[in-house]
């Protein structure tokens, strides 16, 4: 990549960041056509864990990303993980817990659980995509 030009570089980290934008935004469709083409509202109970997804990598976890993907003695990074991993179950339990009391139905289950993973492919998308360029917040 080192030998292209400036222009062709900088197109590259603008599509990489439209993708990016793709997918969030996709995810986000699905989350309210869940919702709205079964008028019913309750899978926005999701919204909820993905708010407090990122909340204990951004207060627990500064600047040093790299201890969440190894083993660590620091117990702040260890509570981070459990946190992040108690929301991530969270976000598929809602749906699921709902569709089993009868609240919602199969495809609202399956917007709402296929949101979350276009969700999660976003997030490692940027996990990927800021180890390697400047876009990285953490």
């Amino acid at each position: 990549m080192a030998d292209l030009p400036g222009y062709m570089h900088a197109c590259l980290h603008t599509g990489k960041l439209a993708f990016l934008a793709i997918l969030v935004s996709g995810g986000i469709v699905l989350q309210i056509l869940a919702c709205a083409l079964y008028n019913n509202w309750w899978p926005m109970l999701t919204v909820l864990m993905y708010v407090l997804l990122p909340m204990p990598l951004l207060f627990f976890a500064g600047s040093n990303s790299s201890s969440l993907f190894s083993e660590s003695e620091n117990s702040w990074v260890n509570a981070t993980k459990f946190l992040t991993g108690a929301s991530a179950v969270g976000s598929i339990a809602i749906p699921v817990i709902l569709k089993h009391a009868g609240v919602i139905g199969w495809g609202a289950l399956a917007m709402e659980l296929s949101s979350f993973f276009v969700l999660v492919l976003a997030i490692m998308c940027y996990i990927g995509m800021s180890e390697d360029d400047d876009y990285s917040i953490l």
